[in-house]
């Protein structure tokens, strides 16, 4: 599974062992010693878990996730935080952080958080990326194009797509060949799904 886990968090011996265990089980770590130096280096483009410590010496995590935030970096934020804390690492939650580990954690619990982090991190990425490639193909659809991809998005036969445009029925089969091939789709069903009914 790709990506980078970076770790925030002022205390070494933190830093060291997280890198440690991170390491002993095959996955890439960067550490960082304070929020300052971490938001200095954005954006960073291998990341895909951010491990962030609630309570550091200059910027709280908090205060760092709401830079992160206001960067809009979306990497997924897993806060670290003692018991006194979990108030605060709550509200993080509902901010949008991933997830939080009250201190101790065992080595188990904060590689599948870690995991999960970054499989939901690179899914997102994807969608993402499916979704620009799907508005990058519509923007190639000539107007005429656009109204009959609409009208095959509901089903509608090409003799009624054509009534309804007041065009010729070879006409209505050239547009819907040309709206199939420019989308990538082989038929109304796949450009449905592709699609959506967004576009109704």
């Amino acid at each position: 599974m790709g990506g980078m886990i970076h770790i925030v968090d002022d205390e070494e011996a933190i830093r060291d062992s997280l890198g440690f265990l991170f390491a002993s089980r095959g996955l890439a770590s960067r550490c960082w010693p304070s929020g300052e130096a971490f938001l200095a280096a954005q954006p960073l483009e291998d990341c895909s878990c951010i491990i962030l410590d609630v309570r550091m010496g200059d910027l709280s995590g908090p205060e760092v996730f709401d830079r992160l935030l206001a960067q809009e970096v979306r990497a997924p934020v897993i806060f670290l935080t003692g018991h006194a804390d979990v108030p605060i690492a709550v509200e993080a939650l509902k901010a949008g952080a991933f997830d939080f580990l009250e201190k101790p954690f065992n080595d188990n619990q904060i590689v599948d958080l870690a995991l999960c982090a970054i499989e939901r991190f690179n899914a997102t990425k994807a969608e993402d990326a499916a979704r620009r490639d799907i508005a990058a193909r519509l923007a190639t659809l000539s107007p005429r194009e656009e109204e009959v991809m609409r009208l095959m998005l509901t089903g509608e036969l090409n003799k009624q797509m054509a009534d309804r445009l007041n065009i010729a029925v070879r006409t209505v089969e050239v547009h819907r060949g040309r709206v199939l091939a420019k989308m990538g789709a082989r038929n109304g069903l796949e450009l449905a799904a592709m699609v959506g009914t967004d576009n109704k």
